[in-house]
């Protein structure tokens, strides 16, 4: 089977499932595992590289008006890889391809590939998404051991959760500039590690959050994973941080639980490193009851920073 991948997260599902020499053609943000970079990229972003966050944010909204997407498929690619499976997505109307244009582009192809798209909200959908994955391309049983060695790890963390007795709130803080609370997946992976989420709604869309409303929540601890940046560009909007009315009075700041953590890879990509995601957030709350992960995913810096008051950044 020929399949090509519109999304980072379906590029690793693909991969952990054994099917890296079926894949033949990626999206130009798939990076992980390594093998992947050298592939054929079959999309394009029409946001500039050197866009602000601030900028950023009012390219989606405009996007959303008009229901067109910040990413576009390079159909003469498309074409010459003739794939028999094109795995995309119906969850963001602007962050990938957009559906309508997927399909589009299916319907014009000669060889009519099956179409797959995913839409987890929660966990269990993440999940989910790999067996359906996995039926796609015919390799049931993978899919089945895939799904099991995850959940045993989502286990491992959930027990040792068990025996904690007081549990931090946390602000995980999926955008700057302006200030986005994560929802989906996230507040359900903040209450496994030990957590409870201050803001963020399981299930349910990543928002803009009035700075004030995050002053009141007053959080003790803060997770900065900006969707789609890594911790080096995220700390470039580490001042504007700062600079926002009431920072220096969280108990998150004045008790130095800042942190900061590569957002492209881990937070924002429903597929096998938001399990890699819990293992890092429950060693941030609670590290004298959850160790260092030992899954070092290829590649990727398995890293968190931990950002204090008098950080340069700041």
């Amino acid at each position: 089977m020929r399949i090509v991948s519109l999304l980072p997260s379906a590029t690793e599902i693909i991969c952990g499932l054994g099917l890296g020499d079926q894949l033949v053609g990626v999206t130009h943000e798939c990076d992980s595992p390594a093998m992947v970079t050298g592939l054929p990229k079959v999309t394009h972003t029409l946001i500039p590289e050197e866009a602000s966050s601030r900028e950023i944010d009012a390219l989606v909204r405009e996007r959303l008006k008009t229901e067109h997407a910040l990413y576009s498929l390079n159909m003469p690619v498309l074409e010459s890889l003739a794939p028999d499976l094109i795995v995309t997505q119906t969850l963001c109307d602007v962050c990938a391809v957009s559906q309508r244009e997927v399909s589009a582009a299916a319907c014009s192809l000669p060889y009519a590939p099956r179409v797959l798209n995913l839409e987890p909200t929660c966990l269990s959908d993440v999940l989910d998404s790999i067996g359906q994955v996995a039926e796609a391309a015919g390799c049931v049983s993978q899919g089945e051991r895939s799904r099991e060695s995850l959940q045993r790890r989502i286990d491992t963390v959930a027990q040792r959760s068990r025996s904690i007795g007081r549990r931090p709130s946390v602000m995980l803080l999926e955008w700057i500039d302006p200030p986005f609370s994560a929802g989906h997946w996230n507040p359900e992976l903040v209450a496994i590690a030990g957590g409870d989420e201050a803001i963020g709604v399981p299930a349910a869309r990543s928002v803009t959050t009035p700075w004030e409303t995050i002053v009141d929540a007053d959080p003790e601890v803060m997770i900065v994973a900006c969707c789609g940046f890594d911790v080096e560009r995220a700390k470039q909007d580490l001042p504007i941080l700062k600079s926002y009315r009431g920072w220096d009075r969280l108990r998150c700041v004045r008790n130095d639980r800042v942190y900061i953590v590569d957002g492209s890879a881990y937070f924002s990509r429903p597929g096998p490193r938001l399990i890699d995601s819990l293992e890092i957030l429950a060693h941030a709350l609670h590290p004298a009851t959850h160790p260092l992960p030992t899954q070092i995913t290829e590649g990727i810096d398995f890293s968190i920073e931990r950002i204090d008051r008098n950080s340069p950044q700041l």
